[in-house]
């Protein structure tokens, strides 16, 4: 996945934001697996109070807040924390697309984006494949490349259709 949750200006740290603001755990449970309430909801309570005690005191708590929040989260997904990244990285074409669809109600932007890749990346391996064909029997380096474009695109279809599909 692209830098996005775990980054200074993604999805959690807006939560965070917003829970910080209305002094509402809730905005950053979402995010975060039911097993991991307890530990968040004693971070940002802790973190509340901690809040008080200065200009110093609130920008640690509030880095606590969110990097607890956000390894949380990557836990939740089966992924490492890796630590808070900058904000205004690149996310790639497809996160702000998906989001804009969100905000919009619309998916067609990122439908027809998707479907162009798809398309693209499909007709490659296709040209690949259907280039690499008609080898001579005699010439196994030929062979050898037709069989690695075959499962090229073989496996891709295959593994395409199963994150379609969610398996």
């Amino acid at each position: 996945m692209p830098p996005h949750c775990d980054t200074r200006d993604g999805p959690i740290a807006e939560a965070v934001s917003m829970a910080l603001e209305a002094g509402n755990v809730n905005f950053i449970l979402i995010w975060i697996p039911p097993d991991s309430e307890d530990e968040m909801k004693d971070v940002f309570e802790r973190g509340l109070k901690a809040r008080r005690l200065g200009k110093e005191a609130k920008e640690v708590a509030d880095d606590w807040i969110l990097e607890t929040a956000v390894r949380l989260h990557r836990a939740g997904e089966g992924a490492p924390y890796t630590g808070i990244k900058p904000a205004g990285l690149d996310e790639g074409p497809v996160v702000p697309r998906a989001e804009r669809a969100i905000e919009s109600g619309d998916p067609e932007e990122l439908l027809e984006f998707m479907r162009a890749a798809v398309d693209e990346e499909l007709s490659r391996r296709f040209h690949l494949v259907s280039s690499a064909k008609d080898y001579d029997p005699d010439d196994v380096a030929s062979g050898r490349r037709y069989v690695e474009a075959f499962i090229g695109f073989v496996v891709y279809s295959h593994h395409l259709h199963q994150h379609i599909v969610g398996r």
